[in-house]
């Protein structure tokens, strides 16, 4: 029996109700909740979550630290070649006497 009165509700307007739908967690847990969606993929659940459990855990979403560092690097060599062509520069007005 769903939990909303179904006279109460319009048809044809609300999207299609699934009182068994699945979610899987990336941990591997699953468990069964009502939604618009048959099928729910999550990465964090109440079976993992560090507020549940009590220990921390480092959630590295698409590997945004690694992208981070390489963006990172990537600027200080950016750097370092504009600072190289500065001083080639540099040099050559000091060579021409200006």
């Amino acid at each position: 029996m769903p939990w909303y009165n179904a006279e109460a509700v319009k048809t044809k307007i609300h999207p299609k109700w699934y009182p068994e739908a699945r979610v899987h967690c990336a941990c591997g847990n699953t468990f069964v909740t009502g939604s618009t969606l048959p099928e729910i993929a999550v990465e964090i659940c109440a079976a993992c979550h560090p507020l549940f459990t009590g220990q921390q855990k480092l959630v590295d979403t698409a590997g945004r630290v690694d992208k981070f560092n390489q963006r990172s690097a990537a600027a200080k060599q950016k750097q370092e070649e504009a600072a190289a062509r500065k001083a080639v520069r540099e040099a050559k007005k000091a060579a021409a006497g200006f």
